[in-house]
């Protein structure tokens, strides 16, 4: 009786673990507000490109209240992670997420040096700082300097991109209709942050988000994270507030296919040209919205 009654309470764990592990598989870990995957009747994934230097989207780039400046803060201060890729999979560890957002190499300088002789404009580290000889000297301490002969400067630090600097996002987001509630979801997954590399000529990552735990920052700090209304200040929101309210605007660059190529680079593999490729980007979002409009005939 012992053993049948044993074996009952194993099948039974058994299958509640199955079933707990396919009820855990219904959800996306990276949604905000995840809806079961048995409730989606139509889904798809689309990356859109948010220009923050366009009128509409001066609300997140206010000078000194830059969602960018928060971003930033919090990956330097190790409360966001920075991930990969938008797979949202791998992170990288602290070091390397700042490392990322490095602009300038540090310089590293020759140590001072008691017997050495050093001629005005010459620089040199000292106990981790870097010291400009104002004068031509020989032995002279540069934290001591009781002439001024050294003065610190800040050649040679390590620079990294300022808050302005960040003037691109791109939204990775899924699409997704709701069947019992019959309606449209932006599910928002990552923001990616992009700036301007001069020297190559093109937009380059500095870092992926994942949107979840960005969404709690901007919620945790709200002093911080205000989206400005420049039609009415009495109407400021929460960052949180406006992207769920959808106050910014991005255009579509990409959506999920099998080659993972955007909409530009898939019009130009197969012969088509770049102006074609552009076209291309009004018509997928024309696309959505028709396709959105079907779906209430469901």
């Amino acid at each position: 009786m012992n053993k049948r009654i044993l074996a009952v309470t194993l099948l039974t764990c058994s299958f509640a673990t199955a079933f707990a592990q396919i009820e855990e598989r219904q959800y996306n870990p990276n949604s905000i507000d995840p809806i079961a995957l048995y409730e989606q009747h139509y889904k798809v994934k689309v990356w859109r490109q948010v220009d923050l230097l366009e009128k509409q989207n001066k609300g997140f780039f206010a000078r000194n209240g830059e969602v960018t400046r928060l971003m930033l803060d919090l990956v330097k201060k190790g409360e966001l992670d920075v991930y990969k890729d938008d797979s949202l999979k791998t992170k990288f560890t602290k070091e390397e997420a700042i490392s990322s957002l490095v602009r300038n190499q540090a310089v590293d300088y020759p140590e001072w040096g008691p017997s050495e002789s050093v001629y005005q404009g010459d620089i040199r580290k000292f106990n981790g700082k870097n010291y400009e000889a104002q004068s031509d000297n020989t032995g002279v301490n540069p934290e001591q300097s009781p002439n001024g002969e050294w003065a610190i400067t800040q050649q040679g630090m390590a620079l990294t991109f300022e808050p302005r600097d960040v003037t691109r996002l791109v939204v990775n987001e899924d699409l997704i209709f709701d069947k019992r509630r019959s309606r449209l979801y932006y599910d928002i997954q990552s923001i990616q942050m992009q700036v301007f590399d001069d020297v190559a000529g093109f937009y380059k990552q500095v870092g992926i988000i994942r949107y979840k735990d960005l969404e709690a920052k901007f919620r945790q700090y709200p002093e911080k994270a205000i989206w400005f209304n420049r039609q009415n200040t009495a109407q400021n929101k929460n960052f949180a507030d406006a992207f769920l309210l959808r106050l910014f605007h991005g255009y579509i660059t990409k959506v999920e296919n099998p080659d993972d190529i955007d909409i530009i680079g898939m019009i130009q593999a197969s012969g088509g040209n770049r102006f074609e490729g552009v076209y291309e980007v009004y018509r997928q979002e024309n696309l959505l919205m028709e396709k959105e409009h079907n779906l209430w005939e469901y």
